[in-house]
C-alpha cells in the first residue's frame, strides 16, 4: 500500500509506518506498529524486517546477522490489593446507607449537628477505652443509624424533634418539641429506628460476607442486638411505643422481662427503665379521659400492619444475632 506525502510528495512511503522516505509524517490510514521507531523502518525498507513471537527482528530475511528488537508493550494497569479492594467494597456500602441519613441531618441547625458530632465523639472516647477506636466508632455509627431512622419518620408526620444527642453507655436519644398526634404516629416513628437500624447492621453482615472479616461480624451482631433489645415491650424503649398502637397491656411482659434482666445482672442503666416504665404500668389500671381515649384509638388495619412488621423484627433479630454470633 502506497502514500503520498503532504510535504514533499513522495509516493513512496513505509507500510505500517507514519513516515515517508524522507520522515515526513504522513496520516495514518493502517497499523502504527513501528511509530517511532525510524531504525526499525530503516530496516522495513531493505525488506530485512519482520515479527517473530511477537517481536520485531532486524537482519537478513534468511535470518543471518538478525537482532531482535522487543515489541512495544502496553503497561498492564496495577490491580487492586486485596485490602484496597475491601476498602472499597466498604466504602461504597457506607456511602449507600448513610446517604438518606446525611441527608436526614440537614434539616437540623448547625448547633445542634455540631452538638450531635461531639457528643458522638465524646462516647465513641468512652468504649473505645473498653473496645477499641475502631469498634467504638462502628457501633456509635450504629447507634446514629438507629437515631436517624427516628429523625426521618418525625419529619415525615410533621413532629418537631431536636438533633440527636449521645449518652455513653447509655445510647442516645431524640427530644421531641411536640408530642405525636396519636399513637399510631408514635408507633410508626418508633418501630423507624428499629427498622433502619437493622439495615445499618445487614450492612455491616454484608461487610463481613465480603471480607471475611470477623470485626464486621462483630459489629453486625451487636447492631442486631442494638435494635432487639430496644424492641423491648416497654415504655420509654421504641418497642413499649409501637405495642401501644397494638395493645398497651404488652407494656406488663415488657415489665417483667426488664426486671429479670436486671435481677440477673444488676445492670443500672435497666434500672433507670424500670422507673418510668413502672409509672406507665402503673397508668394502665387508671381510667382514661376522653382525650386519652382518643389517642390510642387505632383502626384494625394499621394495627396489624404495626403489629405485622413489629413481630417481622422480633422473629428476624434473634436469628440474626445467632448467625452472626462470634465465639471468643
Amino acid at each position: 500500500m502506497n502514500w503520498k506525502c503532504p510535504v514533499c510528495g513522495n509516493a513512496e512511503t513505509l507500510e505500517d509506518s507514519l513516515r515517508c522516505l524522507c520522515g515526513h509524517e504522513i496520516e495514518e490510514t493502517g497499523h502504527n506498529k513501528f511509530k517511532g521507531r525510524l531504525d526499525v523502518a530503516e530496516h522495513w525498507l531493505a525488506g530485512t524486517v519482520r515479527t517473530k513471537d511477537d517481536d520485531w527482528v532486524i537482519g537478513s530475511t534468511d535470518g543471518t546477522a538478525a537482532v531482535s528488537i522487543p515489541a512495544p508493550t502496553e503497561t498492564a494497569k496495577p490491580k487492586r490489593t486485596g485490602i484496597i479492594a475491601a476498602i472499597a467494597v466498604a466504602g461504597a456500602v457506607i456511602v449507600k446507607v448513610l446517604k438518606p441519613l446525611l441527608i436526614g441531618l440537614k434539616f437540623f441547625k448547625v448547633g445542634a449537628v455540631l452538638k450531635t458530632g461531639l457528643t458522638m465523639i465524646i462516647s465513641m472516647w468512652f468504649y473505645a477505652m473498653t473496645w477499641g477506636w475502631a469498634y467504638a466508632a462502628v457501633f456509635v455509627l450504629l447507634i446514629f443509624v438507629h437515631e436517624m431512622g427516628h429523625a426521618l419518620a418525625l419529619r415525615k408526620f410533621g413532629v418537631k424533634a431536636g438533633a440527636p444527642v449521645f449518652i455513653p453507655f447509655v445510647g442516645a436519644f431524640i427530644a421531641m418539641k411536640e408530642m405525636p398526634k396519636d399513637v399510631r404516629v408514635e408507633a410508626w416513628t418508633a418501630i423507624a429506628g428499629p427498622l433502619v437500624g437493622t439495615m445499618g447492621a445487614i450492612a455491616c453482615l454484608v461487610l463481613a460476607i465480603a471480607m471475611r472479616s470477623t470485626f464486621w461480624l462483630a459489629a453486625a451482631y451487636s447492631g442486631f442486638f442494638l435494635n432487639l433489645f430496644n424492641l423491648i415491650p416497654l415504655s420509654p424503649l421504641d418497642g413499649g411505643r409501637v405495642v401501644a398502637a397494638i395493645s398497651p397491656k404488652l407494656w406488663i411482659f415488657g415489665f417483667v422481662i426488664v426486671l429479670l434482666l436486671f435481677l440477673s445482672s444488676w445492670n443500672p442503666i435497666l434500672f433507670m427503665i424500670l422507673i418510668p416504665a413502672g409509672h406507665n404500668v402503673y397508668n394502665l389500671w387508671k381510667k382514661k379521659d376522653a382525650a386519652q381515649v382518643e389517642y390510642y384509638d387505632v383502626g384494625k388495619k394499621t394495627k396489624f400492619r404495626i403489629a405485622l412488621l413489629y413481630f417481622v423484627l422480633l422473629v428476624f433479630l434473634p436469628i440474626a444475632m445467632a448467625l452472626t454470633h462470634v465465639k471468643q
